[in-house]
């Protein structure tokens, strides 16, 4: 994991320092980017011997317009031309989180991960994103993603930090406690 995040913090330093006057726009582009080049089977079409940049390129961007709607602009398809000539293409989704990495530390602000069993509501969201930007001190983007396993409650990752408050960690908690 070191090896690769070596690689990619060359690519995500010159991107932020190239792209300094659309940020945001950069990390939707860069985004959707990593998902692609997460796919195994474009891996291994990328790394075949028999595959020419340009066809890898091609299928990159049709994949982006098509699937995700994203149209690359001038900037992006020059990022990923350089990424594909140099076979970093798996270092994509590392360059996208030091990338976003960046953004954040330049914002003050943090990437938070709600973990939930239930979908939350709109208001719910914006009042414990409210609390737990005042449990952090920091500005925080959250996203959600569903978690049935959690039974109920939340797990909430900021960085490295873990705030657990949902039932499966109560659980495990009075388990460690009854067999101590």
């Amino acid at each position: 994991m070191a090896e690769i995040a070596t690689i990619a913090r060359p690519y995500a330093d010159a991107l932020f320092k190239a792209q300094a006057s659309d940020l945001a726009g950069t990390a939707i582009w860069l985004d959707e980017l990593a998902a692609v080049a997460e796919n195994a089977q474009l891996q291994q079409f990328a790394d075949s011997p028999k595959v020419s940049d340009d066809q890898v390129f091609e299928l990159i961007s049709g994949v982006m317009s098509t699937r995700h709607s994203v149209d690359l602009p001038e900037a992006g398809k020059n990022f990923l031309h350089l990424v594909i000539e140099n076979h970093r293409l798996s270092a994509l989704p590392e360059v996208a989180h030091q990338f976003r990495a960046l953004v954040n530390a330049q914002g003050g602000t943090a990437d938070a991960v709600v973990h939930s069993a239930f979908p939350i509501d709109a208001a719910a969201l914006a009042d414990l994103s409210s609390t737990l930007e005042k449990r952090f001190a920091r500005k925080l983007n959250v996203s959600v993603e569903l978690d049935v396993s959690l039974i109920g409650g939340i797990r909430v990752v900021v960085g490295d930090e873990v705030l657990d408050t949902s039932v499966k960690a109560r659980l495990e908690q009075m388990k460690s406690a009854l067999t101590a």
